[in-house]
């Protein structure tokens, strides 16, 4: 039930150029209660008037000079595609006129000279129906609004169990996890500067950080090992990778399935040197061979239990070199391009 208080305060635009017109609506108006009308007999102006004042209702007559009725019904429904709400009130009463205007938009059609109680009654009825339709399209925006942020709620959760299961991870033998921040956004970044798009690149952000995953069935005494690993230790150290395929791969998920490929082929190398496939060039999927990159230059870049942290110069050099052996040279170019970028990302998580 609409009460009666929001009805009298709709906003009501009467568009007539002859000033007896407007004025005797206005009076019919203010008598019923009506408080927010507003009126013009220059058709010029109604566009403006309308977006200004929101109207609920336009009270519109035909034969008017610059701008006609049907000029103007075609204006308002350009601004106002969904719901225009129009009552033609004209002289004009043939079939030809009222269809005309009916198929422009007109919502209502009454004829002059019109009766009063008439006329209220069909604008009263016509505001009913507009109230109503905002009304709904508002609850619609606002069920809308919750539902998006329901689902960003539960994305941002998703993917924050997501970095913390990658953390778990890396706190095996990186004991702060910024390893994996970094190496995640080199790896957007580097991804995006070789052309895959920003959806995929941000998937690619969030997948990374679960590359390792695979350490956590990797036993301490040669995870955590200061030195060499010996032949036997280094086969046990690579089923990381198997480790960390079974625990993401199965899912029906685009990011599980792409951190699933992360996890396989981000050790292999560009001249097929690599575990666990022995892959080379381009069968490398684009994904491993860009982590593959990122993640070496901050394993390099950062101490480690094991070793003392390079200088870039040197990891730099170290790119250079395992250009075309390691890591694909293309990628290798577009790193050292937007190494400024990779180095502000380094010291905004810095250990």
């Amino acid at each position: 039930m609409i009460e009666e208080k929001t009805i009298k305060e709709a906003k009501i635009l009467i568009v007539d150029d002859q000033p007896a017109n407007v004025t005797l609506i206005e009076k019919m108006l203010d008598i019923e209660g009506y408080i927010n009308v507003i009126a013009t007999t220059d058709s010029t102006q109604v566009e403006s008037l309308y977006l200004e004042q929101n109207s609920d209702l336009v009270l519109l007559d035909l034969n008017m000079p610059v701008m006609d009725g049907y000029q103007v019904l075609a204006k308002i429904r350009e601004v106002d595609p969904d719901y225009p709400p129009i009552i033609v009130l004209t002289a004009q009463i043939d079939r030809e006129s009222r269809i005309k205007a009916l198929g422009l938009g007109a919502r209502d059609f009454l004829a002059k000279p019109f009766d009063r109680v008439e006329l209220m009654t069909r604008i009263r009825n016509m505001l009913e129906v507009r109230i109503m339709a905002k009304a709904m399209k508002n609850q619609n925006k606002i069920l809308d609004g919750m539902v998006k942020e329901r689902t960003k709620e539960l994305n941002d959760t998703r993917l924050e169990v997501i970095r913390r299961l990658g953390r778990a991870a890396e706190y095996r033998d990186d004991m702060t996890g910024f390893h994996i921040i970094r190496m995640s956004r080199y790896s957007q970044i580097l991804a995006l500067a070789a052309g895959m798009s920003e959806a995929d690149a941000e998937m690619l952000l969030n997948a990374s950080p679960m590359h390792d995953i695979g350490k956590i069935g990797i036993p301490d005494n040669v995870l955590l090992k200061p030195g060499k690993l010996d032949a036997e230790e280094w086969k046990i150290m690579q089923t990381h990778v198997d480790i960390g395929v079974e625990i993401l791969s199965g899912a029906d998920s685009d990011l599980m399935n792409m951190a699933a490929e992360v996890a396989q082929n981000h050790h292999e190398k560009w001249d097929g040197s690599g575990y666990p496939r022995a892959l080379t060039g381009e069968d490398i999927p684009f994904t491993g061979r860009v982590v593959a990159v990122a993640d070496v230059f901050d394993a390099l870049t950062t101490e480690r239990p094991y070793k003392d942290a390079w200088s870039i110069e040197k990891a730099i050099e170290f790119l250079n070199e395992q250009s075309g052996k390691h890591f694909e040279p293309r990628l290798v170019e577009l790193f050292l391009e937007i190494l400024p970028d990779i180095l502000k990302i380094r010291e905004q998580y810095a250990e």
